[in-house]
């Protein structure tokens, strides 16, 4: 399954953009002072002229070799990694590990609930990390979850989506996977300001998080192989689609599996 790439560069990502209005010479100053913000500014720009197609699949005959390669690398490299990891790392430890990996994405979380004008949920989340850093030993307890504490979960794709920036077509990204081209500027956005980069300075042990991050949710994969039925690259573009589209949509979402047809469910049962 292709899907346990995107988790690469995602772990982690948390970022605060700030969007001003300036004029004259002031806009030119600060976004020729500050390479990141030149980058957001040139990527916003970029996909707010890109036409609103949710399910628009331009690049299909590509991705589907991007797929097959993907698909390759993973064959010869991390699932047999990742096999290994399920077999001997026991489950208390990956949980605990990633309850304090976790505890750092709500940082990202309450940032993006407040550019998304949702300060309630902001304050929900900086209240996750406060307990579960407080009283979870730096996030490995998950304290905040057992308190009732419910977790927002959101990126800054759905900022953008928030903002009114449209999807934009659908593409498969080497080693990275399935992304749109809204999510794709999300995740690069968020990567700038990760929480990761100011709790661990060295890049080694920042990067190392991530790959640990890719890992663990490819491990978490390896049951779900099996549930991939028909086109295989239809199947997981309708479901990278559909859960971004709960995502953005607070969890609803429209049945849209274009690989299942009526005549197609009737012969499997």
């Amino acid at each position: 399954m292709n899907l346990y790439f995107s988790v690469i560069i995602r772990g982690g990502f948390d970022t605060f953009v700030k969007v001003a209005s300036l004029k004259g010479d002031k806009t030119t100053v600060l976004f020729a002072s500050n390479p990141i913000m030149s980058t957001v500014l040139a990527m916003w720009l970029a996909i707010a002229a890109t036409p609103a197609l949710a399910n628009d699949d331009p690049f299909e005959l590509l991705n589907r070799e991007i797929l097959e390669f993907n698909d390759a690398a993973d064959a010869a490299i991390l699932r047999p990694i990742a096999v290994a990891y399920d077999d001997t790392v026991p489950t208390p430890i990956r949980r605990g590990l990633m309850n304090a990996y976790d505890n750092l994405t709500d940082v990202n979380a309450a940032v993006n609930a407040l550019l998304q004008g949702r300060p309630v949920r902001a304050v929900k989340n900086t209240g996750r990390v406060l307990v579960n850093t407080t009283f979870g030993l730096l996030g490995v307890i998950d304290v905040a979850s057992d308190m009732g504490i419910e977790r927002y979960e959101t990126d800054f794709g759905h900022t953008l989506a928030r903002w009114g920036a449209p999807e934009g077509p659908y593409v498969m990204v080497p080693f990275l996977g399935p992304r749109t081209f809204r999510s794709g500027i999300g995740d690069i956005t968020d990567s700038f300001m990760s929480a990761n980069d100011y709790v661990f300075e060295d890049d080694l042990v920042t990067w190392g998080s991530r790959g640990w991050r890719a890992l663990e949710y490819r491990a978490d994969l390896l049951d779900a192989e099996e549930l991939i039925t028909g086109d295989r690259y239809v199947f997981i573009r309708d479901v990278y689609l559909q859960n971004r589209e709960a995502l953005v949509n607070d969890g609803v979402v429209e049945d849209t599996f274009s690989d299942f047809e009526e005549d197609e469910w009737d012969e499997d049962f």
